[in-house]
């Protein structure tokens, strides 16, 4: 028996091939579906199983691809009620493949369908659970993201991820190993570990949300208590899981179209395309297209893209380092962006070549923030998150959150000039491209973001403790 956890780390997010004597089965694949294709291939095997642990919010499985492809039958748990052709197991019902067998564990509470999946070895012993989003690592699954399909409040469903836990999973026993379909810098959870695999019993013993003692009432306030919204694209990518999408063949056909300068210029004018910047940030700040915004394909792009730009069927034209288009065009599927219609061909060099308009944000090192803030010169702009400012940051700073960008941009004045940080420079570029934009020219990135601001050793730095304001 193998077992391979096929872990994508910008979307923190575990897949999972599982192969005994010539059959094998898939949970929660990624939409491109050739990984575990050729897993298979390699050594001889049949893919008889395409399992979902539920209806997935912050990426578009490859469920409908991967079926396609093999023929075999997409699986869900009880109360799944997909628009495709899909079997429904039964709470408790056996899954056999090759040597070894799944049983099926209805666990709702995350959502109402949601499934575990208990692997048993040859001999008949109990040795993993597929956990899906129900357990993770040091935390369970938020109970808000389906209060509108279940018809229940984040409570209700708290209440029934707690009878779920303690009746399905902690009678499990302690030798088992968690696997989970998230780990820590999701956003289906709050409090996800950096590790991606654990034993049950240390889980146990380790996990708030397992405490033995602790009541239904203790659960329920623990789980809801700092759930940030949700992103804005969550709900657009279960309607999308529960009702189908274009082939990632067809995605890619459409994407991956080479656009001289002139024809990129007239796509982005006759479409009304969002032109998105892939390049490294300060790359990115020393020429771009004017209007185009930085996500910076080496950072947390995909969720990015899904809390920034709020259409998912918004047509998208991409500027990228040569070699990497269909990298991009493949990563932003997997949150439900199909509709990109092209790239710059031979890239950011070509239109530069072609004496076309060009933009710059200017960026600046820690050290010339020193001076502004000797002086006071200008005013700060911190854009890490509530919780990130909280912790430490600049005295008088602004907070103004990239997560909520139309609220906090409202928070500063075209006329001013502001010098604007985040964490490490990727966030602050994303920021000041969006303003810029919008029409605010006067927007200054410090280059590091606030671990170069610590570095340079001048700039105070202040707790901030006030729960009130955070909320």
């Amino acid at each position: 028996m193998k077992i391979e956890q096929i872990y994508t780390g910008c979307l923190a997010q575990g897949a999972y091939y599982i192969e005994s004597n010539g059959e094998a089965v898939v949970i929660d694949p990624l939409r491109e579906i050739e990984p575990y294709l050729e897993r298979a291939e390699k050594s001889g095997a049949t893919i008889k199983y395409v399992l979902e642990t539920h209806f997935h919010a912050d990426f578009v499985s490859g469920h409908l691809d991967l079926s396609a492809k093999t023929g075999a039958p997409i699986v869900y748990g009880p109360n799944a009620n997909p628009d495709f052709e899909a079997h429904i197991a039964t709470d408790g019902e056996i899954l056999k493949f090759g040597n070894v067998s799944l049983k099926v564990l209805h666990t709702p509470g995350h959502t109402m369908e949601s499934t575990c999946y208990l692997l048993r070895d040859e001999s008949g012993k109990d040795v993993a659970l597929f956990s899906g989003d129900t357990l993770f690592i040091g935390d369970v699954g938020r109970p808000d993201l389906a209060q509108k399909a279940a018809h229940m409040t984040q409570e209700q469903l708290a209440e029934t991820l707690f009878d779920s836990l303690r009746s399905k999973i902690m009678p499990l026993a302690d030798d088992i190993t968690v696997y989970p379909a998230h780990g820590a810098g999701s956003a289906c959870g709050k409090n996800m570990s950096k590790e991606t695999t654990d034993s049950l019993g240390n889980q146990k013993n380790t996990n708030y949300a397992l405490r033995a003692d602790m009541s239904k009432e203790e659960f329920v306030k623990e789980v809801t208590t700092g759930l940030m919204p949700p992103p804005a694209y969550f709900p657009l990518n279960v309607a999308m899981n529960k009702k189908g999408y274009d082939s990632m063949e067809e995605v890619r056909n459409r994407g991956l179209k080479a656009l001289s300068p002139a024809a990129f210029e007239a796509a982005a004018n006759e479409t009304g395309a969002l032109i998105l910047d892939t390049r490294a940030p300060q790359t990115f700040a020393k020429g771009f297209i004017p209007n185009s915004i930085s996500i910076g394909i080496d950072g947390g792009f995909a969720p990015w893209v899904g809390a920034l730009i709020p259409d998912i069927k918004q047509n998208i034209l991409i500027v990228a380092d040569q070699g990497r288009e269909e990298e991009v065009v493949t990563r932003l599927a997997r949150v439900g962006y199909d509709y990109t219609i092209g790239f710059l061909e031979n890239g950011f060099e070509a239109w530069k070549a072609d004496n076309r308009e060009i933009d710059t944000i200017e960026s600046v090192d820690a050290n010339v923030l020193a001076d502004v803030v000797k002086n006071k010169s200008a005013e700060i702009v911190d854009v890490r998150k509530n919780s990130e400012y909280a912790s430490e940051h600049i005295p008088d700073a602004i907070n103004a959150p990239l997560d909520f960008i139309n609220d906090s941009m409202m928070k500063l004045s075209k006329d001013k000039t502001y010098y604007v940080h985040c964490a490490g420079g990727y966030r602050s570029m994303i920021f000041a491209s969006i303003l810029k934009a919008r029409g605010y020219d006067n927007l200054i990135d410090v280059k590091g973001g606030f671990k170069a601001i610590k570095e340079q050793g001048s700039i105070p730095v202040t707790d901030y403790v006030c729960p009130t304001t955070l909320l």
